[in-house]
């Protein structure tokens, strides 16, 4: 039996990955990918142009290949759905359910935002994919560009991906996922409407992210282990190489209940945004989640403009219960007023700790860094809830201000000074009376 199929065989292939029209061929190319509906037939589809179609699904053991960028999918008008998804889609399956070996390869994927909807109801027939476990309501179904729920040994590289009009991709129940080189080009942009990068959600492990770059109209990534049901976990991640195109926000890492997020590198970061850079808390209330150890390392961001007013600007916000987090070779400018590191307090709004927005930090460490401040910019360390443990080694800090303050429920267990360069005091009285020991070493106040 022939398993590699030439597109333009069976499509008309008429469409514009950045224009659209043409013929719609989902039915000719589902037709295709549906000969490995069985699981156990391996198909290849082979994409040598341009398809307008109204959104395809794809089986385990397929590859989809666009031999170049000209070559992809454009989303018709109206489509209200994912360009993607996969046949088995199910957000809580076991692992051998899951649809496995899926390839997806080149080629301008264009989501056609302008031409969707946000959110649409959810058909019968795709319930059992959308419902909450722990709800007897349906909720509508948002409509992203890419749907992968249950999968395992995803592969997905050199591809652009445009226009998203959610999420670029939502992946969850997941083990064994390579995504490298991915572009995100969003000329469709639209205020607060959810067009997120990429995101997670659990369960999930080994997840490796290489050389993703782009803008996002919110987070441009999101590991979020238990967003969804309050108890998942992912571990065992790699992101190295993200390059933001001013970007709404950076990075999340949201873990809110019973799920955990362990064994998390974060490495080569760079580019612009637009006032919310790394957000690592559980922005919704309740106990604070868990967040094992988290290193993010080499980090050169400039902060280019601000897009939301309901919370204070910043490089880090830090909340929920943190055991282990590494900041080392970090480079912060901007030109708007913004904090560097914002610890504790509400987790996303600007409002005092409270119970239902604990912070508990065990280990904070911050190596290498320098932070130069726009004019008007507040201490770019606030520590509003309980830090034990605060390194700071080698850095330097040009914002005329005092380096470290405290509000409302801050204090610390030990704070260690080495190496430290700034053109203010390094810290408040308030924050020496909260700290229970404070060690200087090679201290500078120019």
């Amino acid at each position: 039996m022939r398993n590699i199929f030439l597109a333009s065989e069976f499509a008309a292939l008429d469409s514009h990955v950045i224009n659209g029209g043409g013929t719609d061929d989902t039915a000719a190319l589902q037709s295709i990918l549906d000969k490995a509906k069985d699981g156990r037939t391996a198909v290849k589809l082979i994409m040598d142009g341009a398809a307008l179609i109204t959104g395809l699904t794809v089986w385990p053991n397929t590859t989809i290949e666009c031999i170049n960028p000209s070559c992809g999918f454009f989303l018709a008008d109206g489509s209200n759905r994912a360009l993607l998804r996969n046949g088995n889609a199910d957000f809580y399956c076991a692992p051998e359910k899951r649809d496995k070996n899926i390839v997806i390869k080149g080629g301008t994927w264009n989501h056609n935002a302008r031409g969707q909807q946000h959110d649409v109801p959810c058909p019968d027939d795709e319930q059992h994919i959308y419902q909450l476990q722990d709800k007897d309501y349906m909720p509508t179904k948002w409509v992203m560009a890419f749907e992968l729920y249950g999968v395992e040994n995803l592969t997905m590289q050199d591809m652009t991906v445009r226009n998203q009009r959610t999420f670029t991709m939502l992946i969850a129940n997941f083990k064994f996922v390579n995504i490298d080189n991915v572009n995100i080009v969003l000329d469709d942009y639209m205020s607060a409407n959810n067009q997120d990068g990429l995101h997670f959600f659990g369960p999930g492990q080994f997840l490796n992210l290489r050389n993703i770059t782009g803008t996002a109209g919110d987070d441009f990534i999101a590991i979020a282990p238990d967003e969804r049901d309050g108890r998942s976990s992912i571990t065992d991640v790699m992101i190295d190489g993200v390059h933001l195109n001013n970007s709404d926000q950076g990075i999340r890492l949201l873990c809110r209940g019973e799920g955990e997020l362990d064994r998390v590198l974060i490495k080569n970061v760079t580019g612009t945004y637009r006032g919310l850079g790394f957000i690592i808390n559980p922005w919704f209330p309740g106990t604070g989640g868990n967040y094992r150890n988290i290193v993010f390392d080499t980090v050169d961001l400039s902060c280019s403009e601000l897009a939301y007013e309901y919370m204070d600007s910043f490089m880090f916000k830090l909340g929920g219960n943190i055991e282990n987090l590494v900041l080392k070779n970090i480079r912060s400018r901007s030109a708007k007023p913004i904090r560097f590191i914002d610890a504790g307090g509400n987790y996303c709004r600007n409002l005092p700790s409270d119970p239902e927005n604990p912070t508990l930090i065990e280990n904070l460490i911050l190596e290498n860094a320098y932070m130069d401040s726009a004019p008007g910019s507040p201490a770019p360390i606030r520590i509003k809830d309980r830090i034990n443990n605060f390194v700071i080694r080698d850095l330097q800090a040009d914002n005329g201000k005092v380096l470290m303050e405290t509000a409302e429920n801050g204090s610390l267990g030990s704070l260690q000074l080495s190496g430290v360069t700034c053109s203010g005091p390094v810290y408040t009285d308030e924050l020496a009376a909260k700290t229970e020991r404070i060690s200087e070493r090679d201290v500078i106040k120019k």
